[in-house]
């Protein structure tokens, strides 16, 4: 395995090299630190077992090479379209990811929700698209969020190597817009979109996608309103003359946790969702078509509303899909719950192949790491079907710890384990004066 992991890391050489430069060999050392750095899997730690490898040549490859980490994630995009795409039964799943961050140089960081610790704190986020068949899922692409503090200060984000066309604030739901237009030009096959609540908590993602004739499964959260007939805004004049149309309407909406209809246990049908390791998932399912209106436009539109949840009334979903109402109830609920997927990849991701362990600041060093990631990420994947007939429960867990045992691996005398301790030492000390130094400035803040 390790051979064909070299192998394949090789078949990306063109885009690390160019008339005057040749990172290639910086770009395997990378790939080598994700796949057996164990533990986090930072530079330091790439640096104790690959081979020739230093910590320091790895952050000028990461941070400061020329190399377009766009080139790389759109042939991870097509090789992983060539595994998984389809234009039915696949999806592409949008979702966010979030990376707890100290200090306020580390490109796009603020305080802001961060999902992954479930509280708002300072950090970075960024919108990821995956794309997935059934079990079949790998990352595709990814855009990294600047929230309004950034992209109103053009000269933090030039001093954080930002281009010049980026800054400009664009929503989360902007950026998963420009994913999926992004895809469809790459020629990326899937049947639908889905998304998370909390990029259903606005009608605005819905119009949009339609507008582009996407089909969607996009959850809702439960104070999400709806109306239940055609509310047919009304055009009225705007109070001051010259500034347009304004539509209103008399009708009233209803959140779509208040359905009277969900607490009647007949009103549910049992279904089956996706394919799980005890065999199918079992739910109980009931939907009805509902209207959905942003308040701005001329018309609603005309959606199906499903709601899930488990036989024993937890893990209930609310969702807001356009497609075509003659779709069996099975098949509603199975692509809504295909957002499983994206969860997993993001455990794999962030569990095996480094994806939230980087120790960059800049923006070319953070689109460099994810797109290495997302390299990571399609091997794993081409393994797992390759080798489905053999090893038909074979996990990333497992190609981590056989490359890790297969790849070469750097042979250390006690003056480099001295070396390797003394250079952590000096990074914790550098850690604890940049916590003393945050803990200050709040202290200051706070008053």
């Amino acid at each position: 395995m390790g051979q064909r992991f070299l192998t394949f890391v090789k078949t990306y050489n063109q885009h690390f090299r160019s008339y005057r430069h040749d990172v290639s060999d910086k770009a395997r050392q990378y790939m080598c630190g994700l796949m057996q750095g164990g533990g986090r899997k930072n530079m330091l730690h790439m640096a104790e077992v690959v081979p020739n490898a230093k910590s320091r040549n790895l952050q000028q490859f990461l941070t400061h090479s020329q190399w377009s980490a766009r080139a790389v994630l759109d042939q991870v995009a097509r090789e992983v379209n060539a595994l998984v795409g389809h234009p039915t039964e696949a999806c592409l799943n949008l979702d966010e990811s979030s990376f707890a961050k100290q200090g306020k140089k580390s490109v796009g960081v603020a305080r802001q929700w961060l999902g992954r610790l479930g509280k708002v704190d300072n950090g970075q986020v960024a919108v990821y698209g995956v794309l997935c068949q059934k079990q079949r899922a790998a990352l595709v692409d990814t855009r990294l969020y600047l929230p309004k503090e950034w992209t109103d200060d053009p000269e933090r984000c030039r001093d954080a190597g930002v281009p010049e066309e980026e800054i400009v604030f664009r929503t989360k739901e902007a950026l998963a817009v420009e994913m999926i237009q992004h895809a469809r030009k790459l020629g990326l096959q899937f049947g639908w979109v889905g998304a998370d609540a909390g990029y259903g908590k606005s009608p605005a993602l819905f119009y949009r996608l339609g507008d582009l004739g996407e089909t969607f499964y996009i959850n809702v959260p439960a104070d999400f309103s709806v109306y239940l007939t055609d509310p047919r805004p009304q055009a009225k004049p705007r109070r001051r003359p010259g500034t347009g149309l304004r539509y209103a309407t008399a009708q009233k909406r209803m959140a779509v946790r208040k359905f009277p209809e969900l607490k009647d246990p007949a009103a549910w049908q049992k279904v089956t969702g996706r394919n799980t390791t005890r065999g199918k998932l079992a739910l109980r399912a009931w939907r009805r078509v509902v209207y959905v209106w942003d308040g701005q436009s001329a018309q609603a539109r005309r959606l199906t509303l499903v709601v899930t949840e488990n036989l024993d009334g937890t893990d209930r979903k609310y969702t807001v899909t356009n497609a075509p109402e003659t779709t069996g109830l099975d098949r509603m609920v199975f692509c809504q719950r295909q957002r499983y997927w994206i969860e997993r990849t993001f455990q794999d991701g962030k569990g095996e192949c480094g994806m939230a362990d980087y120790q960059v600041q800049k923006w070319s060093g953070w689109q460099h790491h994810m797109a290495l990631v997302m390299m990571a990420l399609l091997f794993m994947l081409k393994e797992r079907l390759e080798q489905r007939q053999a090893y038909p429960i074979l996990s990333c867990a497992d190609i981590e710890k056989l490359l890790a045992r297969f790849l070469p691996q750097q042979e250390l005398d006690e003056s480099e384990v001295i070396r390797q301790v003394e250079a952590m030492h000096r990074l914790r000390q550098k850690a604890k004066r940049s916590h003393a130094r945050c803990a200050k400035r709040r202290a200051k803040a706070a008053g």
